[in-house]
């Protein structure tokens, strides 16, 4: 059962961002599993059947779920083996990442942050979520307007086509969703103090409650790109 992350958990991010070696984090191993992985696996798992339930086909396994310590080096002027925050995705299982829509949660020395989105730009589902758009736009706006009147404090981030014409049966409102390059929605200045708390749990989940209809349509998009993709490849 998750009860909050502790003082002991920023310390051990704290540290290794000083001592970040190999050394150091195996002679600290034991550190890390009681202070930080445990707390994120304990939060994971409490959200389990929550996440089963918005997708039953989401992943929820801890260790599925959560992002490696070790960082990837080979394409980075970084190469501080170790990071210094963690964070975890509910997502597909076995979905290739570039292809993922996921739930997500970010957690480090000063970083807090949750929501949904898309890993990249996946244009060929944004793509085919304007053109849906453009011809359904009351439907559309039927599962927006509700998030969008929500005062959970989540708001539609990342970068927007500058230079796209928007058809005219689409809402003010909605321009800006119909604009978007990439999406993903995240949590407006948590209270960093929560994640000390078991309260976390549960506002965590209520965002991502909230986010559900917006997921479920977003996965349509995706699952039927893929499902176009299949059929071509196979033609």
């Amino acid at each position: 059962m998750f009860t909050g992350f502790t003082d002991d958990t920023i310390r051990f991010f704290l540290d290794l961002k000083f001592h970040n070696s190999t050394e150091y984090f195996h002679q600290e191993h034991e550190r890390y599993l009681k202070d930080v992985q445990k707390p994120f696996y304990d939060f994971i798992e409490d959200l389990g059947s929550q996440m089963k339930d918005i997708d039953p086909l989401m992943e929820i396994r801890p260790y599925k779920c959560l992002s490696h310590i070790h960082r990837d080096t080979r394409f980075s002027r970084d190469k501080s083996p170790y990071r210094d925050h963690l964070w975890l995705l509910f997502r597909r299982a076995a979905e290739p990442r570039d292809r993922s829509l996921f739930y997500f949660f970010e957690f480090g020395p000063g970083r807090l942050d949750w929501g949904m989105g898309f890993w990249g730009e996946n244009r060929e589902a944004m793509d085919l979520f304007r053109k849906r758009m453009a011809a359904w736009p009351a439907e559309i706006a039927s599962v927006i307007d509700p998030f969008a009147a929500n005062r959970r404090r989540l708001y539609l981030g990342g970068s927007v086509h500058k230079r796209m014409s928007v058809p005219p049966q689409i809402p003010e409102r909605l321009k800006r969703w119909y604009l978007a390059k990439e999406m993903y929605i995240g949590k407006a200045e948590p209270k960093y103090e929560l994640a000390f708390s078991e309260e976390l749990v549960k506002e965590v989940g209520k965002d991502f409650n909230t986010l559900a209809p917006l997921y479920r349509m977003f996965r349509g998009f995706a699952d039927e790109n893929a499902q176009q993709q299949k059929e071509e490849s196979i033609v």
